[in-house]
């Protein structure tokens, strides 16, 4: 299949150009159709009224090329590789290219998110049109200029050349461009003609990143800037009595302690002083609510699993009947724990509040919705916030709650001082948003040696806000399919982790179908294939995933592991996945060292359509099966009496450098649009570790973490 290379558009909705007062061209355009009235680029172009664009491209008249990124850099590569796509249709020399991070105003900008992998999906054909445009636009200007037809004209790395052999750069045609009608149709390139997308380009901050040089929201300072150190409450369920802040106020650089709410802010000169006198404040904290214990949440999870009342999220078919009918059913529950988001950079945000303006600097993962929370607690007009993004030291979820944004406006409003709240490593862990615990029953029937019913029922804390995805592999495959959920509504806060819904889910069912393939004395490969065949041609719109692209993606994979073809003392497991609309399947290979199970390699094959940077994708695929792994094999967290069993690293296991895999990444090669990375590769990973930890030792896991568990009995696992 083969992308459209034609694109027809509306000029007035889409795209408007005008000469810049300083020399050049500037070209806005609507961005992912998010946009607003009256949008302000992120340059001076005091000569030009825009309205409804909300992305900008500055072509200069010696030819440099500046692409304003205006999503959140996380780390997910987007910075780059949404420029590469504009680079490419534009047919500019990547050398001639400078990015900027666009800054984001909520009068101005809107769905400038980082999350679900989504970025390069939505954005793909609104960046290959606009760079389309732009180069078309630059060939007619000269085309103009030499009087010929432009379609005699083309136009490469920057430079457009006759028939006669005549050339113009860029850069000596954007004034002429900038006033030229924006042509309604465009044609945009076969994917065998790129010259950008596809090669191996180096992330755009790189030279920063190595160097130190200021990016991350730790890095940002300003005149008269103080350092806020925060005291929450000890435990989910507490609040804040009354507080002693005279040792405090005795730390040297510390100048004032305010409290807001249940909080206490200690503020400071530098960020040392600010923690440390934060540890000297003497506080008394009562009960407000229940506090939550880690025994009992397994206990209520599992009490709503063995119950009867949960809400059903699709139905095919008869399950109950096929159960009655069937030679054999299995069932098995799989357990996982809370787990923190554990980012590289702590929390932290940087806020002035004045009687102008409220100033706001850091990372955040959805700035505008952070922004209007803001005004709406301030009581500001949404018009007084302005926020700068700066690039994020990891996120994984957890930095699209901007609760920290909310403290720093909040304190800055008491103090009337401009204020960073940094949070410690303590305060990360402690005060976090964690993914939920939750449970997972998976029961199946086997009739004549097929799988004839499937029944999974999920019990999750705060499953509204969590849940799980119905119209993922198997639904389609199997007849008779039910999905069944049940909550509890706990006070310890959660929310989305990296890959949410599918980060636990997908081991325990990839665990399962192991499991129902050693029943069926059949080869787990085989059995996904064979049920994948259900799905090929299917007429329901429901089925998100591709049965003819998954098949691919898991046959890729087992090619390139020699799946079957045991090697001595090697031992792999099996795993495919779909989430964030790209397929994944992974085989990981186990040895045996000191009697212990170690995980050596992971293959892993990926179809997310066209990859703009491979180098990027390839980094995204190998840190999401290492992020996987390492949480399933070694990440635990509980609460006792409401109150974190973990505060930091020293009893918080993360996969340590010489636990990690070698991660060979194969991509299946076609020419659709791309998809999501920064996630799917994640969900796979759990499932092929258990299974291939099951073909080394003989022992099913069903709890993560595995290292909690191995060596135990399996009806201790299974309960």
């Amino acid at each position: 299949m083969k992308s459209n290379n034609t694109l027809t558009f509306s000029r007035r909705n889409f795209i408007r150009t005008s000469a810049l007062a300083s020399g050049g061209m500037l070209i806005g355009f609507n961005f992912f159709t998010a946009c607003k009235d009256k949008v302000a680029p992120p340059v001076d172009i005091s000569q030009l009224n825009f309205n409804n664009f909300n992305a900008f491209i500055k072509i200069a008249d010696n030819g440099i090329v500046t692409i304003f990124s205006p999503n959140p850099e996380i780390g997910q590569g987007v910075k780059t590789s949404m420029p590469m796509i504009i680079a490419e249709e534009l047919d500019v020399a990547w050398k001639d290219v400078h990015v900027a991070q666009g800054i984001l105003d909520t009068k101005n900008y809107q769905r400038q998110v980082a999350g679900g992998s989504q970025s390069i999906r939505f954005g793909w054909d609104a960046l290959r049109q606009t760079g389309a445009t732009a180069k078309q636009m630059l060939v007619n200007a000269a085309a103009a200029k030499w009087g010929v037809d432009a379609s005699s004209c083309s136009a490469s790395e920057g430079v457009i050349t006759n028939a006669n052999g005549d050339k113009l750069g860029y850069g000596d045609v954007v004034k002429e461009a900038a006033a030229m009608e924006v042509p309604e149709n465009v044609k945009l390139k076969d994917p065998k003609d790129y010259k950008i997308i596809g090669q191996d380009i180096r992330n755009v901050d790189i030279d920063k990143i190595i160097t130190g040089k200021p990016l991350f929201g730790l890095d940002y300072t300003a005149e008269g800037m103080q350092y806020a150190s925060v005291l929450r409450p000890p435990a989910f369920g507490q609040k804040l009595v009354d507080f002693d802040d005279t040792a405090a106020k005795a730390v040297t650089g510390v100048s004032e302690v305010v409290r807001f709410g249940d909080k206490i802010a200690v503020i400071a000169s530098n960020t040392w002083a600010a923690m440390k006198g934060k540890k000297a404040l003497k506080v008394n904290w009562q009960v407000d609510s229940k506090l939550e214990n880690t025994a009992d949440h397994d206990k209520i999870l599992m009490d709503l699993l063995d119950g009867n009342s949960f809400d059903t999220r699709r139905e095919d078919g008869n399950v109950k009947k096929a159960f009655a009918e069937a030679d054999q059913v299995i069932e098995r529950t799989y357990e996982s724990p809370f787990l923190p988001h554990n980012c590289m950079e702590p929390m932290n945000f940087y806020a002035d509040v004045t009687a102008d303006k409220v100033h706001l600097v850091g990372p955040i993962q959805t700035p505008a919705g952070t922004a209007r929370r803001v005004a709406e607690m301030l009581e500001r007009n949404v018009d007084d916030i302005h926020l700068e993004m700066t690039r994020m030291g990891g996120g994984f979820g957890r930095r699209l709650y901007g609760d920290f944004v909310m403290e720093a406006a909040e304190v800055s409003n008491l103090i009337k001082k401009p204020v960073k709240v940094v949070f410690s490593r303590e305060d990360d862990m402690a005060a976090g948003i964690y993914r939920p615990a939750i449970k997972y029953r998976i029961k199946a029937s086997i009739k004549d040696g097929k799988v004839t019913g499937y029944h999974l029922k999920e019990a999750a804390i705060n499953s509204n806000m969590y849940g799980l995805i119905p119209n993922f592999f198997p639904a389609g495959a199997i007849a008779n399919y039910k999905v069944d959920t049940a909550n509890y509504n706990s006070n310890i806060t959660t929310g989305a982790w990296r890959a949410p819904y599918t980060n636990f889910l997908a081991f325990a069912e990839q665990s399962f179908f192991d499991e129902l393939a050693e029943a069926l004395e059949m080869d787990p490969v085989q059995l996904r294939l064979d049920l994948l065949q259900n799905v090929k041609g299917t007429t329901d719109e429901r089925i998100q995933y591709s049965g003819e692209r998954m098949e691919n993606t898991i046959k890729l994979a087992a090619k390139k592991a020699n799946w079957g073809k045991k090697q001595d003392g090697v031992y792999q497991g099996f795993s495919a996945y779909y989430s964030h609309n790209t397929h994944v399947a992974e085989v990981a290979e186990v040895v045996i060292k000191d009697g212990f199970p170690v995980v050596k390699k992971v293959v892993v094959a990926v179809d997310c359509g066209i990859v703009v940077n491979p180098l990027g994708a390839k980094n995204q695929i190998e840190g999401g099966v290492i992020d996987g792994i390492g949480h399933a094999m070694y990440s635990d967290f509980g609460f006792n009496e409401g109150a974190p069993e973990h505060t930091n690293f020293n009893s918080y296991q993360l996969i340590r450098m010489n636990q990690t895999p070698i991660v060979e990444t194969y991509f299946v090669e076609n020419e659709l649009s791309p998809t999501g990375l920064g996630e799917p590769a994640l969900p796979p990973a759990g499932g092929a570790v258990a299974n291939a930890i099951k073909a080394a030792t003989g022992q099913r896991l069903y709890k993560q973490p595995f290292i909690k568990y191995i060596g135990m009995e399996e009806q201790e696992l299974i309960g």
